[in-house]
């Protein structure tokens, strides 16, 4: 049995370019893993189980990549904590650190290329999962490099009120409609550059903004006192970084009528 965290994820940038020919999106991003985070347990099983989560679909998946076809298979207890269809990667998360897990459970192991090549299958998002510390994502996102960013401030989450995402496919089908790839490369660039110059926290205000989200709330947590905010992912939560806690909580305290909030910081290991 192999127990661990499944944290959470924000975009802390997102830049959109035009549709690749294996029909996912040409982008950059920058992949930050934060505190807030679902537990997973995973042990070998005579037959392919995952309890805790009725919708999910996507660990299920990732199980069923992974037996090593001796005749057993795994099961999955999730303890959710990261909100569903929020931007912040749990489906993604959990089934990376599913995968992870059973494969050490595994009576031959694959090696790091091989599950990698099966968290690439799974979604944009799941390879990212099975590295440490914040990455730079190109192509459609699951070609990582190692960034060097600061880890010391404080992250406030605001899920809104009522905000109901709509599927991650319609969000990229609206950015096409509105020709959103207009003008990748100099974003692109942009965000390159903006990258290179992190150095403290505060540099982070400098990243470009998400290309397929926005919302007021960030506007507001800005007012607060947060150096930068924005949505992460798809959204609909929007994320606010506070260089000091009390700054953080008092924000929290004033967004409350926005909707569901966690305080949380940024977290370096799987």
């Amino acid at each position: 049995m192999k127990r661990a965290p499944a944290a959470a994820k924000l975009n802390l940038a997102l830049v959109v370019g035009p549709t690749r020919p294996d029909g996912r999106h040409e982008l950059l991003t920058v992949y930050q893993r934060i505190g807030l985070a679902d537990r997973l347990v995973v042990a070998r099983s005579p037959q392919l189980r995952v309890d805790g989560f009725a919708a999910d679909t996507l660990v299920r998946r990732a199980l069923e990549r992974i037996g090593d076809g001796n005749g057993s298979s795994f099961s999955v207890r999730i303890v959710k904590r990261i909100p569903v269809a929020a931007g912040l990667g749990g489906g993604s998360s959990d089934a990376a650190t599913a995968l992870r897990l059973a494969n050490e459970l595994r009576d031959v192991p694959l090696a790091e290329d091989a599950l990698m090549d099966v968290a690439r299958e799974l979604g944009a998002d799941v390879p990212y999962f099975l590295r440490d510390g914040p990455q730079l994502g190109t192509a459609d996102g699951t070609e990582l490099e190692s960034v060097d960013l600061p880890q010391d401030y404080w992250i406030l989450l605001v899920a809104p009120r009522d905000a109901t995402k709509p599927s991650t496919a319609s969000v990229y089908e609206a950015f096409d409609a509105r020709d959103g790839e207009q003008g990748f490369e100099s974003r692109r660039d942009a965000l390159l550059a903006a990258l290179a110059r992190v150095r403290r926290p505060r540099d982070l205000a400098a990243l470009p903004p998400n290309d397929l989200a926005t919302s007021p709330i960030a506007t507001e947590l800005r007012a607060l006192g947060a150096f930068r905010a924005d949505v992460t992912g798809a959204g609909p939560t929007v994320y606010g970084l506070f260089r000091h806690g009390d700054k953080a909580r008092t924000a929290q305290k004033k967004m409350s009528k926005k909707g569901r909030s966690w305080l949380t910081a940024p977290a370096w290991y799987r």
